[in-house]
C-alpha cells in the first residue's frame, strides 16, 4: 500500500483515478466522477467548491486525494493541471457510428490505439518496470498464467522469454494453473496476466504461489484489484473493457505494448540474450523456403 503523500505511480492522475475507481467508496466515486467529467473546473475549485459540486463533504474530498497518494487537495490540483497541459488535443471523436465509412472506421480505431499507447506510457512506473526485469533475471523458473483472452497474451510472452533463453512455461487451463501453483517454491516467479485483476482462476493460484514463497509480477488494468494485492510488482496498462467487450483487441494490443517494453529492456540486461536469440533463429532457419 502506498504511503500518504507518495504517489501510487509517477503518472497521469486522471488515468490513475480510473485505475482505482472500483476500490473507491460510494462517496469517493462521486468526487471521482466529477473530477473526470470536469478536470478544468477542478483545477480552479477550492476544496469547498468541489465538495458542493460533487455533493459530498470536504473530508470526503481530502480522503479521495489521499487515496491517490497526495498529501492534500492542493497537491492533487497541481497534478491535474499538469495532466491537462500534457493532454494531446482531441482531433476527432473516436466513437464509431453505423454511418461511418470504412476509412473513417480505420482512422478512429487508429486514434483509439494512439490514445491507449499514450495513456499506458503515462502509467509506466519506471521503478516497477526495472524491478520486474530484475525479478525475471533472478528467477529459477518463470510460470506465466492467463485465462481466456489473457491466455493468448501469456503464450506470446512465453515465446518472447523462451527466445531470450529463459526457463519459462505458460499455462491457460485453470486446473493446471491451480496444480502448478501448489508446487511452486522460493526462487520461482509467477507472471500473472489479468485485465480485470479479479479473475478467480488466476487470483486464487497467485495467492497460493505467494504463500509458497514464489515472487509475483502481475499485468493488469486495475491497480486496486485483488491480484495486485498479492503481487510484488504491478505493471499497469490503460485497458478498460465493458462486460460485453471481454478479450477486445485493444486490450491485447496494449498488453503486448507493455510486454514489449519489458522484454526489450530484459534483452538489453541479459548477458547471453543475443546468443539465445541467434540459437533459436538458427534452429528454425531451414523451415523457410
Amino acid at each position: 500500500m502506498a504511503r500518504v503523500g507518495s504517489k501510487l505511480q509517477s503518472s497521469n492522475s486522471l488515468l490513475m483515478i480510473s485505475s482505482i475507481y472500483t476500490s473507491l467508496t460510494k462517496t469517493e466515486k462521486k468526487v471521482a466522477d466529477y473530477v473526470k467529467e470536469n478536470p478544468e473546473d477542478t483545477v480552479l475549485a477550492t476544496v469547498t467548491d468541489l465538495a458542493e459540486k460533487a455533493g459530498v463533504g470536504e473530508t470526503s474530498v481530502i480522503r479521495f486525494c489521499r487515496k491517490l497518494g497526495f498529501r492534500g487537495f492542493h497537491e492533487f490540483k497541481l497534478s491535474v493541471a499538469q495532466d491537462l497541459v500534457d493532454r494531446p488535443p482531441s482531433v476527432m471523436s473516436t466513437e464509431i457510428h453505423e454511418e461511418d465509412d470504412m476509412y473513417t472506421v480505420a482512422r478512429k480505431l487508429t486514434l483509439q490505439h494512439e490514445i491507449l499507447l499514450k495513456n499506458t506510457l503515462d502509467l509506466v512506473n519506471v521503478e516497477h518496470l526495472s524491478k520486474a526485469v530484475d525479478q525475471l533475471l533472478a528467477a529459477r523458473k518463470i510460470i506465466i498464467y492467463g485465462v481466456g483472452s489473457s491466455g493468448i497474451t501469456a503464450l506470446d510472452l512465453h515465446y518472447q522469454l523462451m527466445r531470450l533463453g529463459m526457463n519459462v512455461e505458460a499455462h491457460r487451463d485453470s486446473h493446471i494453473i491451480a496444480m502448478t501453483a501448489s508446487l511452486l517454491k522460493e526462487g520461482d516467479l509467477v507472471f500473472a496476466i489479468s485485465t480485470s485483476g479479479s479473475t478467480r482462476d488466476i487470483v486464487d493460484p497467485v495467492k497460493e504461489a505467494k504463500k509458497n514463497g514464489a515472487q509475483v509480477i502481475c499485468l493488469t488494468g486495475h491497480l486496486r484489484s485483488p491480484i495486485a494485492s498479492y503481487a510484488d510488482t504491478v505493471l499497469l496498462v490503460s485497458a478498460r473493457e465493458r462486460p460485453t467487450e471481454g478479450g477486445a483487441l485493444s486490450t491485447k494490443f496494449i498488453q503486448t505494448y507493455m510486454l514489449n517494453m519489458l522484454t526489450t529492456i530484459l534483452s538489453m540486461k541479459k548477458a547471453d540474450a543475443d546468443l539465445a536469440l541467434n540459437a533459436t533463429a538458427i534452429s528454425v532457419a531451414d523451415k523457410l523456403y
